[in-house]
């Protein structure tokens, strides 16, 4: 099963990736930036496996670029919530 058809894989997934790039040093602006830069590759050439990716590629398709930066941003804050637990 590939990690995209389960939400749950999926943040555990974005969250250890998130962990190890903080471990790395990466600052909190260019861990933002690549969240954007991957939030843009998997809603347009990505297809959905689940209802949550679905309404996050429909919310992106509709967002403005700022808008698009707070979904990424948003996204960050709940992998790295969940792994904090």
């Amino acid at each position: 099963m590939s990690v995209l058809e389960n939400w749950d894989h999926w943040k555990n997934f974005l969250g250890d990736r998130l962990n190890h790039a903080q471990d790395k040093g990466l600052k909190d602006d260019t861990i933002n930036n690549l969240a954007y830069e991957i939030g843009g590759y998997l809603a347009n050439e990505v297809e959905a496996k689940n209802e949550q990716e679905r309404v996050l590629a429909d919310l992106w398709s509709v967002a403005s670029e700022d808008e698009q930066r707070a979904i990424a941003n948003m996204m960050v804050k709940l992998v790295e919530n969940n792994s904090s637990h």
